[in-house]
């Protein structure tokens, strides 16, 4: 007790007004012991006075630089953040909370303390106030200032979830003995036993199950009440309900009722759908060689019953009824602020001790490899073979240009001898081969064969034949043709 006041005192002369009654307390015995003559009512004056404006002086300050404790937006929160900062003073402080990714981070005891505090969201985070009595506020993004009673009913995570649940790639759950450590073994078996279905012929299949959910977005991005908008969107009904509203799993191991959490509930949903489809199908019709086997069936149903509001109805062998009925699924996801945006199943795993189904599943998918694999080569034939012809068709155009250079843009006489025109072909072709292409064997061949031709020119014609290293204008050739 004696060390709790003295405590108390020894807070209190650390405050303005307490170092100013010091002061005057020691300035007040040195004039006494100097004798000096002092009026009494004005010393009490002046320090009445100068205990108000220290006061007043720290009072604004603290209301000053108060604002740039937190990164508020909201002209209303100065006075908020002032009270705190005050508190924080005395002592009186509530819980100063922050929640990154939809956790709560707080040093110890801190959400025991009672108070007016402060809680501080990311902006992928969001939560839900009460009190001992009533759900209050839902905050998003940005900063929240809680009354004395109130605390943290729930948090939620605004980002996108990718969930996986059933074996791993590398579990092997159907060996047994399972060849691991005892409580590896455990975990394999507990892995296995999440995705567990019976076929319609009785065999037991555990698949790995990938989901990727959110809580449910809004259409446009608005400002939350501490002015942030969050880049992964924030709807406060859709928060509420994801935190408030339970749902109850029954038959759990431990015999009792269980809530199942916001990110629980897709998973719980997926696989109660997985069961009831893949009961519909025996094994071997999973793994069909079709477009459209067991699995790729199931799986699609999945994804429409989490994301539609009816889907076509099944019978007991899989195939469509053509009635249609509502999704349980998809309201209940609705109901509780969720979407599920996506569903995969992979790793699939099943119960077979007879070699011949594993080996006839695997004969039927290569197979079906096999057949891919001939008609994407008959296609690859089939596209090379109208590339050949476009490019001979394109390369027969281009050569038509180069031959007929001499020619073009020219009104010209028909010539009467064949040979001048024959020349008159050759030379830009020959210009070409030189100009465009590099000295090889290839050519060097085709520059030969021309000049044979030239040659063949010159022997025949009647009329003396140009040199095929000068190529002539065209009007003095169609002239000398005139001529001829």
């Amino acid at each position: 007790m004696i060390r709790k006041t003295f405590s108390g005192i020894t807070a209190f002369l650390q405050t303005p007004i307490g170092v100013i009654l010091i002061t005057n307390l020691v300035w007040q015995g040195i004039m006494w012991a100097a004798k000096i003559p002092s009026n009494k009512i004005v010393s009490l004056v002046l320090l009445v006075f100068d205990g108000f404006v220290a006061y007043l002086l720290f009072d604004r300050l603290i209301y000053f630089f108060s604002q740039f404790v937190l990164p508020i937006q909201n002209p209303k929160y100065r006075q908020e953040i002032y009270s705190r900062v005050n508190n924080f003073e005395t002592g009186r402080r509530g819980p100063a909370l922050f929640i990154k990714n939809g956790r709560v981070i707080t040093h110890k005891g801190e959400e025991s303390k009672h108070g007016a505090g402060v809680i501080i969201l990311d902006t992928a985070s969001a939560a839900v106030l009460r009190t001992d009595t009533e759900i209050r506020d839902t905050v998003g993004p940005g900063v929240k200032f809680t009354k004395g009673n109130e605390y943290i009913a729930g948090s939620v995570d605004l980002r996108s979830q990718w969930q996986y649940i059933g074996p791993h790639s590398n579990d092997q759950p159907f060996l047994n003995p399972v060849p691991t450590s005892p409580k590896d073994s455990i975990d394999v078996q507990n892995r296995r036993q999440q995705t567990s279905g019976h076929t319609r012929d009785g065999f037991e299949v555990s698949p790995t199950i990938s989901i990727k959910f959110n809580i449910k977005r809004p259409k446009e991005k608005v400002a939350t009440e501490g002015g942030v908008i969050s880049q992964y969107g924030y709807d406060a009904n859709s928060v509420r309900n994801a935190i408030t509203r339970e749902v109850i799993e029954l038959g759990t191991l431990e015999t009792k009722n269980k809530r199942l959490d916001w990110n629980k509930l897709p998973a719980h949903l997926v696989v109660n759908i997985w069961r009831e489809y893949v009961r519909k199908f025996k094994l071997g019709d999973l793994f069909t060689p079709n477009e459209s086997n067991g699995l790729q069936t199931i799986e699609k149903m999945i994804n429409k019953r989490v994301k539609q509001h009816s889907v076509e109805a099944l019978d007991d062998t899989g195939g469509k009824t053509g009635e249609w009925l509502a999704s349980l699924e998809f309201q209940q996801l609705q109901s509780r602020g969720l979407e599920i945006t996506e569903v995969r199943i992979h790793n699939v795993f099943f119960d077979k001790d007879d070699k011949d189904m594993e080996k006839q599943a695997i004969e039927q998918w290569s197979a079906e490899w096999l057949n891919i694999a001939k008609k994407e080569e008959i296609f690859i034939k089939e596209k090379e073979s109208l590339m050949e012809t476009a490019a001979r068709e394109d390369a027969s155009k281009r050569f038509a240009g180069i031959a007929s250079r001499q020619f073009s843009g020219k009104t010209t006489m028909p010539q009467e001898n064949p040979f001048k025109t024959l020349q008159l072909l050759i030379l830009p072709l020959k210009e070409f081969i030189l100009s465009e292409s590099n000295a090889n064997s290839d050519v060097q061949k085709e520059l030969r064969k021309l000049d044979d031709i030239w040659k063949w020119l010159l022997d025949n014609n009647p009329v003396e034949a140009t040199p095929l290293n000068k190529a002539p204008d065209a009007a003095h050739s169609v002239k000398s043709g005139d001529r001829q």
